[in-house]
């Protein structure tokens, strides 16, 4: 009977275990819609930003800038910005970006580049901490918000700018995770620091929309809206220098720039967090199954046992 109250206690701890996943799986796909309407509250501000720049380049031409923003030089140092988040409990996600950063930082060391790290997320700051003989972090940032804002941009960009700019580094590439799909997120390597000119208004950008379809969250990509800001009149005469106005509104762009990053992150980490806890929900509902057979045949058999008992004291 003992052995009856064990399996009892594990089909109760699986039922338990397999709630608490379930609720984690619909937090996550909450966060999720709240991730989407983050990115599309945003994009008016990108588009209209992206639209100025635009024209400032068509009028002047971003190769006869001096913006530093935009000045590439001769590269020794590179600083690397790994994105993970603070939490577990969401599959591969932060082993594959830090798995990517230990990647790209060999390779650059190898090359005789002078690398550096600027971390964000727990996840990172305590694997790379841990391993600081062998790596130089430059700077850390953790406890930022579940969906990102430029508040969380603004501060990773002030650091990286200045790093930027004093010459400490030379480019800055940043490593996170793009969101593909629900069950589809991939690592990747994105220069931020100097800016690309050629860049700059792209038109192959995505939205994705969390929906349900036949009882099941799904995940539907169109491709963004073009961007409608009108361009700016050819007789428009700017008070500023061209190089003035690239220098106020290139940070604004690169912090825009960052941030879409976060935020491609966050929805990883949440879809990979979903997909994690539904694959436990399954497995524990599989368990449960399995307990149940278990459980039915050591009761049979116990009862088997009583009878069998029973018959043989009646007929001594």
């Amino acid at each position: 009977m003992a052995n009856l109250k064990e399996i009892r206690d594990r089909i109760v701890s699986v039922k338990n275990t397999r709630k608490i996943t379930e609720a984690m799986r619909l937090v996550a796909a909450a966060k999720v819609r709240r991730a989407q309407e983050q990115v599309l509250r945003s994009r008016p501000f990108a588009d209209r930003l992206a639209r100025v720049l635009e024209n400032i380049q068509s009028r002047m031409g971003f190769e006869t800038s001096e913006a530093l923003l935009l000045e590439s030089r001769d590269v020794k140092s590179i600083t690397l910005l790994s994105v993970t988040g603070d939490r577990g409990l969401c599959g591969g996600y932060n082993t594959n970006i830090i798995k990517r950063t230990e990647q790209r930082y060999l390779e650059l060391t190898r090359q005789g580049f002078s690398v550096d790290l600027v971390l964000i997320g727990r996840k990172a700051i305590t694997y790379f901490q841990n391993r600081s003989s062998q790596y130089k972090i430059k700077a850390s940032f953790k406890d930022l918000d579940q969906v990102p804002t430029s508040k969380d941009a603004e501060s990773i960009t002030s650091e990286v700018l200045a790093e930027f700019l004093s010459e400490s580094t030379d480019r800055i590439e940043v490593i996170y995770t793009k969101f593909v799909s629900l069950v589809s997120c991939n690592p990747v390597v994105q220069t931020l620091l100097p800016l690309d000119p050629q860049g700059i208004a792209e038109d192959d950008d995505e939205i994705f929309r969390l929906t349900t379809k036949n009882s099941q969250l799904v995940v539907e990509k169109d491709a963004a809206p073009s961007n409608e800001q009108p361009q700016l009149s050819s007789d428009v005469v700017f008070e500023q220098s061209p190089d003035q106005l690239l220098n106020s509104l290139l940070p604004l762009y690169l912090q825009n720039q960052l941030l879409r990053a976060l935020q491609e992150s966050a929805a990883s980490e949440l879809a990979c967090r979903m997909t994690a806890m539904n694959n436990a929900s399954d497995n524990a509902k599989e368990l449960g199954k399995t307990l149940n057979l278990t459980y039915n045949k050591a009761r049979q058999a116990a009862i088997t046992q009583e009878i069998l008992e029973v018959v043989g004291g009646a007929s001594a």
